[in-house]
């Protein structure tokens, strides 16, 4: 006879399903406290470690957080529907709205950390744009935070003497962005390709992001072209996978 795989699970994880599936019938709602270590400790008698133990397991999977000082609650999970092919329609930007707008309806989104400066770009994104030695790109940093949280990272590279003396070159490119600029400098994007893969984050990009213990990150890789082909923009993002759903809608 062969034992039931609870069983031969260790003690933290066995707590850790119960109280998933505590959450998951409704008992646990978003935004209420769950049971603390020292309640943990007496309801199933194991010691202190076990119980932050099996806490740290919700926390990784990205099912609970940690406030300090207060304990740990459920979260509340509300996703960015990053909708992959309505956001970079020209209908968006070319009507001087933020690509954004697709993604996030009315909910509170802004730019905490921004810079923008000249310096020669990766050899890779060099390639893709076209870019000689030594020529520079105008680059584009910005955190992106969105009810509080920290959830995506970009870079964009453009070649320097393309948007010069536009205010792509400014922290503010004003109504529609980057993509409305480049179209009014007579490079009007008409073609995107993204790559998208995972991986865990850097050390700084798990601070940036405030990411709990154990979450990946989304990678995400977009080129612009023009209609003549040129590469106008390539902007590398990182994003926050436990704030995302990644959804394509088109038509066959």
């Amino acid at each position: 006879m062969t034992s039931h795989p609870r069983a031969t699970q260790p003690k933290y994880q066995r707590i850790a399903e119960d109280l998933k599936r505590d959450i998951d019938s409704g008992r646990y709602r978003p935004g209420d406290r769950l049971p603390g270590e020292n309640d943990l400790m007496v309801t199933y008698g194991v010691a202190r470690m076990t119980a932050r133990q099996a806490l740290g397991v919700l926390q990784t999977e990205g099912i609970a957080e940690a406030r300090k000082g207060v304990g740990v609650f459920v979260r509340e999970f509300r996703p960015i529907r990053r909708r992959g092919i309505q956001r970079l329609s020209g209908r968006t930007w070319g009507s001087g709205t933020s690509v954004w707008s697709a993604d996030i309806a009315a909910r509170d989104l802004t730019v905490d950390q921004l810079t923008v400066d000249e310096r020669e770009a990766p050899e890779q994104i060099a390639a893709v744009l076209g870019l000689k030695p030594g020529e520079p790109a105008c680059v584009r940093s910005r955190r992106f935070v969105l009810d509080g949280k920290p959830v995506l990272l970009s870079e964009s590279y453009l070649p320097a003497a393309l948007v010069a003396g536009s205010r792509i070159t400014d922290p503010d490119t004003g109504p529609g962005g980057t993509y409305a600029r480049l179209a009014e400098l007579g490079h009007k994007p008409v073609h995107f390709q993204e790559h998208i893969r995972s991986r865990m984050p850097a050390g700084d990009e798990a601070e940036r992001l405030a990411l709990a213990p154990g979450t990946p990150v989304f990678l995400v890789h977009r080129t612009a072209f023009a209609e003549d082909g040129q590469a106008v923009e390539f902007n590398a993002m990182v994003l926050d996978s436990s704030s995302y759903i990644l959804e394509y809608d088109f038509d066959a």
